[in-house]
């Protein structure tokens, strides 16, 4: 019998739209062993707590009770405070999707105050010809809630941002000295909205065991907050961390202050760590059997990894339960007119992992040497649309955002093949390499079953630093993927980087051109730059001569330990292209600007490209190889066809024919076959339909067909009548 009772917390702040997926996936898990749970995600409550009629009452008079300086936009913001006051509670309630008639009054720009954010208005005109009503309101919105977080920020609290807090307190740490005075000053205005929360959380579940989920540096203070107050007004309570953040920065953790807060941290996957620490606190297990958690032992820090303890195998951790948590109070936002960011911020989803780790893992930028992402196993598809079903019946939510670091393609065939199969009405979305395996036929399933967008790491494009960085991809064969999942009609987002060890300005530049291009044809819809950083845990971390890069130090500290400040002796300043780079591409995802010279977007002198004008359009153009094997995966995805026997009169020969008609969702479309060939056809068809239980390879379609006495295979399958099925809905996988 289980007697302890556990309380799962996301500390401030993650996402506004969607709960951060780990606690729901640690329920699951606990659900599975009968051990007692509740969960919380104190980032939304907090923020649901500050943007109120009531919040903002006590906000406005917390502000005016410290006679600060204040700047002008302040000013006009506390000018307006009546206006901000009467409509905040409308605005929120618009945001989460109860009050969708207020996009109305809200566009008519005569409704919210504006402050500084609206500024930006004026260079964004152009792109709201491609947003409806409540697009357009959601972005108004959400600039209205950013006017107010910049008066948080510069009156009553300067950690504050809507999806992370105090996130500069957490980016390479490598001391905890100034993160340990943040939290010995006096509670900040959003920690007493933090801790009256908590306070009424711990009362409510009254728990043994909080185990705190730290994804991101943006959650690190409010973490250490919650774990101080506890400590303070719980001592019996045992506190434990877990998450994104420890997995990379707290491998070589050594302060024990940090056990002023914290009675354990765990790393990597946390069921079977938190399983054992619950045993040992339920006394079944010693102290030294823990399983990859830090502790305190003697008054000095200890990592214990004795436990013979496997780690659970995904088909055994559970479904995700988003119980206790708030579903219909999240608030979708616009932050900025990015179609993916778009889809990060705007919608609830349900997290989901197709596979753990990733199947590639030779990444030379990434952290392949941790577990998360070295060891691989995925998980089958009857079980992920089980999981599916379940989460939806749960949530009342259909969307699903599959969180692997790269989907497996033929998972994802499988998935998409039962997700039809099943009927489901789902609508998904994950991140991928672009690889050869994404071929038109595959993206067209995909698409079928529900599929609307992908990312990926196009990285640098340049065939030179793909292969240092092992990516495994051309530029050329990312063009004919991309080209294929737009056709198909999936969004494509591509992670950009520059800066990666010996980039030159040249191949910056030349990268940019390649984008350019890209984005030019269509085959691109979305993007992101951002710039290489050398982390403790990646091959470049690892062993950097190899790359031609130098560590700035061999210091290891005492606290966080994953960014390495790293010195580039042959490549170039990489700094300076941010912003010509992030400038060009914003005006290229709307469009525009791909007529200027590349030199224009920024205010330095930069080499000129070496890329032809045509090189992308040339790659999208070559033709793919997708040779027919005898085990490629034959699948029908359209409807049954109504058969007509005519007889022709060619010559004055007779023929037997079959006059097959189709209707797909848009059109209507007829073959004529030979009788015979279409009484085969109409079997076959029913046989390898997407619905069916069975997928046929192309050999066993052959096989029907000569079983059937017919003759001439590929001379039939080859022709005309079966081209047009091709493009309607016969695919080879």
């Amino acid at each position: 019998m289980n007697t302890q009772k556990v309380f799962l917390i996301t500390p401030p702040f993650t996402q506004l739209n969607t709960p951060y997926p780990a606690t729901a996936y640690i329920k699951g898990f606990l659900n599975t062993k009968h051990i007692i749970s509740n969960q919380a995600d104190l980032g939304i409550e907090v923020i649901l707590s500050l943007f109120s009629k009531e919040g903002l009452l006590n906000l406005f008079a917390q502000i005016e009770s410290q006679a600060l300086p204040l700047s002008d936009n302040a000013q006009r913001i506390i000018a307006l405070k009546d206006h901000y006051i009467h409509t905040i509670d409308a605005v929120i309630l618009f945001l989460q999707g109860k009050n969708p008639t207020l996009s109305h009054l809200i566009c008519q720009e005569d409704f919210l105050p504006e402050a500084s954010r609206f500024a930006q208005l004026e260079e964004l005109d152009w792109a709201f010809g491609t947003m409806g009503t409540q697009d357009k309101a959601k972005h108004f919105a959400t600039l209205y809630l950013e006017d107010i977080s910049d008066i948080i920020v510069e009156c009553v609290d300067t950690h504050f941002g809507f999806s992370r807090y105090a996130e500069r307190l957490g980016r390479s740490a490598n001391s905890f000295d100034e993160l340990y005075e943040a939290l010995s000053q006096e509670y900040t205005y959003i920690d007493e909205l933090l801790i009256k929360i908590l306070a009424t959380r711990m009362v409510d579940f009254n728990p043994n065991l909080v185990a705190i989920t730290v994804p991101f540096p943006g959650n690190l203070y409010s973490a250490f907050r919650c774990g101080q107050w506890i400590k303070k007004h719980f001592p019996s309570v045992k506190i434990a961390m877990g998450g994104g953040f420890p997995n990379t920065e707290l491998r070589s953790l050594s302060d024990k202050r940090v056990f002023e807060f914290f009675d354990f941290i765990t790393l990597d996957d946390g069921e079977a760590p938190l399983d054992n620490l619950i045993e040992h606190l339920e006394g079944k297990r010693k102290q030294e059997d823990l399983k990859r958690t830090f502790t305190l032992v003697d008054g000095e820090v200890k990592y214990i990894n004795n436990s013979h303890t496997h780690d659970y195998k995904q088909s055994a951790v559970g479904t995700p339960d988003y119980a206790d948590l708030p579903l219909d109070k999240y608030i979708s936002v616009i932050e900025i007119v990015n179609p993916m960011h778009r889809m990060w911020s705007d919608g609830r989803w349900n997290k989901l992992t197709m596979a753990h780790g990733c199947y590639w893992g030779k990444c030379t930028f990434c952290d392949i040497s941790l577990d998360y992402i070295k060891l691989y196993e995925p998980i089958s598809a009857k079980i992920l649309c089980d999981r599916m079903e379940e989460m939806m019946a749960q949530t009342g939510q259909n969307g699903f955002h599959f969180v692997d670091e790269a989907a497996p393609p033929a998972l994802m065939r499988s998935l998409a093949l039962e997700i039809i199969r099943r009927k489901l009405t789902v609508t998904w979305w994950t991140n991928i390499r672009f690889e050869k395996s994404f071929t038109a036929d595959l993206c067209l399933l995909l698409k079928a079953s529900g599929c609307i967008a992908v990312s990926g790491g196009l990285e640098v494009a340049s065939d030179r630093l793909l292969a240092l960085i092992q990516k495994g991809v051309t530029v050329a064969q990312v063009a004919r993927v991309t080209r294929n999942f737009t056709e198909a009609g999936i969004m494509v987002h591509s992670y950009l980087m520059y800066g990666f060890p010996t980039q030159t300005a040249q191949e910056t530049i030349d990268s940019l051109e390649m984008v350019r291009q890209m984005f030019e044809l269509g085959i691109l819809q979305s993007g992101f730059w951002h710039q290489f950083a050398m982390t403790a845990h990646s091959p470049v971390g690892m062993y950097p001569e190899q790359f031609k890069v130098q560590k700035e130090s061999a210091k290891i500290g005492s606290f966080a330990n994953n960014d390495i400040f790293h010195i580039d002796p042959t490549g170039t300043d990489h700094s300076l292209f941010s912003e010509g780079l992030k400038k060009s591409l914003f005006n290229f995802m709307h469009g525009i600007g791909f007529d200027l010279n590349l030199s224009q977007w920024f205010d330095f002198k930069i080499p000129k490209t070496k890329i032809p004008k045509n090189y992308i359009e040339q790659a999208v153009n070559q033709e793919e190889d997708v040779s027919l094997k005898p085990s490629s995966k034959i699948v029908w995805l359209s409807t049954k066809p109504t058969v007509k026997y005519i007889t022709k009169n060619q010559k004055g020969r007779l023929l037997n024919l079959a006059s097959l008609s189709f209707h797909d969702k848009k059109e209507s479309f007829n073959i004529a076959v030979e009788q015979k060939q279409g009484e085969w056809l109409v079997e076959i068809l029913q046989l390898i339909s997407a619905s069916s239980s069975k997928v046929y390879t192309f050999q066993e379609v052959k096989t029907h067909y000569e079983t059937y006495g017919l003759e001439d295979f590929e001379l039939f399958w080859f022709n005309k009548p079966v081209n047009n099925l091709q493009n309607f809905g016969l695919l080879t996988l």
